[in-house]
């Protein structure tokens, strides 16, 4: 995209989630996420009342007077968005692509975090890590995340030269020739979160999870981290339109194939195959409790993120 393109874009997807986020996420997102935890403060006197259970023995036994341990809710939170911008994402049989949804959801979760007064970073992964952005708060980091997602891909066709890749957060410094952004490892991605998250965060997974053996590293960081999947489908990919004899390539792998999609038996089966890997996505994520979002790039952005924000609060509140 050219940069004016880019500067509307980013603009349109403000004012758009923006509204959204003052009229619908706001009050949602804070009763899900704040007030997850609490975090030790002080210890004070003991006064009449308090709860026996919370005296600070070792203080106590020091000071000779009964001393008793003070916590406050922990409201600041961490969101991170770690966003899949490989070959696949750029696929759209509608007026967006998978990858402009992902703009469009990391801005609604980047503005409610700013509107909470939260930290959010970014993560934006292929077959390797492509670009980090710490978390930070603020309506202006909040728009460089959403015009990061939304422009990455584009530039990363234009890059074929090597690259030496600068220090990595976690102190390792590597070069080697820039790989095409084709494949998906989110297992790699799972584990550059765990080398540069030090302290929980509510992390977002956004992809369309073309990828395999990554639950396991998904569910080694839910251990830690707060961690959310969500997968963003293209209603082309669920069900063919019957146009005959077309050609198909896999973003991803290049493989080509033919395919009559006037075989109505065809059709049949390749729904019921995409019905039945969402089925399978959403169990295996259950199973490792991992929350899970479907988000149908020709649908809202919002009404999936209001459902999620609802069930959790639902959820938290039995």
């Amino acid at each position: 995209m050219l940069a004016k393109e880019v500067i509307k874009r980013v603009r349109e997807i403000q004012v758009r989630t923006g509204r959204h986020v003052a009229d619908v996420l706001a009050g949602q997102y804070s009763s899900v996420f704040k007030g997850r935890g609490i975090e030790f403060d002080e210890v004070r006197p003991y006064v009449p009342g308090d709860e026996v259970r919370s005296i600070d023995w070792n203080v106590t036994a020091r000071t000779g007077a009964p001393y008793v341990k003070r916590y406050v809710e922990e409201r600041q939170l961490t969101i991170m968005l770690m966003a899949d911008v490989s070959a696949s994402q750029d696929f759209g049989s509608g007026s967006r692509s998978k990858r402009d949804v992902a703009a469009e959801l990391c801005a609604l979760l980047s503005f409610s975090a700013t509107f909470n007064d939260d930290k959010v970073g970014l993560t934006l992964f292929h077959g390797q890590i492509e670009q980090y952005i710490p978390a930070r708060k603020g309506q202006k980091h909040a728009l460089r995340v959403v015009r990061e997602v939304l422009t990455h891909g584009d530039r990363l066709e234009q890059q074929h030269r090597p690259v030496r890749m600068r220090w990595l957060p976690f102190g390792r410094h590597r070069s080697w020739w820039r790989k095409g952004r084709q494949s998906t490892d989110i297992a790699g991605a799972i584990e550059f979160l765990l080398s540069v998250s030090k302290r929980k965060t509510v992390c977002f997974v956004v992809s369309d999870f073309f990828d395999e053996n990554y639950i396991k590293s998904l569910q080694m960081a839910s251990r830690k981290h707060d961690v959310i999947a969500v997968l963003i489908s293209d209603p082309r990919e669920l069900e063919l339109p019957n146009v005959g004899m077309v050609s198909m390539q896999d973003a991803e792998t290049g493989q080509l194939v033919q395919r009559d999609t006037g075989s109505a038996a065809f059709r049949t089966a390749f729904r019921n195959q995409a019905e039945q890997r969402i089925q399978e996505l959403e169990q295996e994520f259950r199973k490792v409790k991992i929350d899970f979002i479907h988000i149908d790039a020709s649908q809202s952005v919002v009404d999936p993120i209001a459902k999620f924000f609802r069930m959790r609060e639902t959820r938290r509140n039995r």
